[in-house]
């Protein structure tokens, strides 16, 4: 049986999610902003967490590791490259490594761009993909430490995963990414299907993750940098796929 998927809502914007093995019991969560949200709604659901799976190092993705591993004495998992300022680690991983999650196993994506050492978490079997800070709803993250080739190879990883695939990242910045998105494209229709959408999710209170790769590939503007129209419309004609997202990257970032 596929994964059970829970989006917990955290702190200001964040979000975390809980995968649970329904056969053997096993629940993992991705990344700890907070420790009591996810205490919650373990609580709620009798599950017991036996692993912790950190995408990247930046505090408002680790601070509640430590207070949730006490709390249950989850295995937790990270990136060997980030292992030393990273939470303390049961298993460090390298990016090609296979996890296991109860009856089912996870591969290890390199994912540098937003930071270095960020990996990504890909559940084949449940097409579930764990994002953390790169590829997000509508966006990507910021290039904090890496470079706009280090984020575009990271993004193009991704869009070679299957459409269907249910991306789980770790903010609710959508309705903004919209809005930008829209200064690209203002004729893509999708696109503005999308943004209605998520502002009545988000009216509603709903969270607008996760999304899948096929509306990602339809909408989300740093993965349609290869695209001929997007060129034309930044006036980049026949320029590197990496270098129209790198001016994307900075629209953005000045918007």
């Amino acid at each position: 049986m596929p994964l059970d998927l829970v989006v917990i809502p955290c702190l200001s914007d964040n979000y975390t999610y809980l995968l649970h093995d329904p056969d053997g019991g096993a629940t993992a969560v991705i990344d700890v902003p907070d420790a009591a949200p996810v205490e919650a709604a373990l609580a709620n659901r009798g599950w017991t967490l036996t692993d912790i799976l950190i995408t990247h190092h930046h505090h408002d993705h680790v601070g509640g590791v430590e207070a949730l591993r006490k709390a249950t004495g989850a295995r937790v998992t990270g990136a060997a490259a980030d292992d030393h300022r990273l939470p303390q680690l049961d298993h460090a991983v390298v990016p090609g490594d296979v996890i296991t999650l109860g009856s089912e196993t996870a591969e290890i994506l390199d994912a540098p761009g937003h930071t270095v050492g960020h990996i990504a978490y890909y559940f084949s079997a449940s097409g579930i993909l764990c994002t953390g800070d790169s590829l997000m709803a509508l966006g990507c993250g910021r290039l904090f430490e890496g470079t706009a080739e280090q984020m575009w190879g990271t993004l193009s990883r991704f869009a070679a995963l299957p459409g269907e695939t249910r991306v789980c990242s770790g903010h609710e910045y959508t309705q903004a990414n919209a809005r930008f998105a829209l200064s690209v494209e203002p004729e893509n229709a999708d696109l503005q299907a999308r943004s209605r959408d998520i502002d009545a999710a988000r009216a509603a209170g709903r969270p607008t993750v996760p999304a899948t790769i096929a509306e990602e590939l339809a909408t989300n503007p740093f993965l349609r940098a290869s695209i001929p129209s997007v060129k034309r419309a930044l006036q980049m004609a026949g320029a590197p796929d990496s270098d129209v997202f790198a001016q994307i990257r900075r629209m953005k970032d000045a918007f």
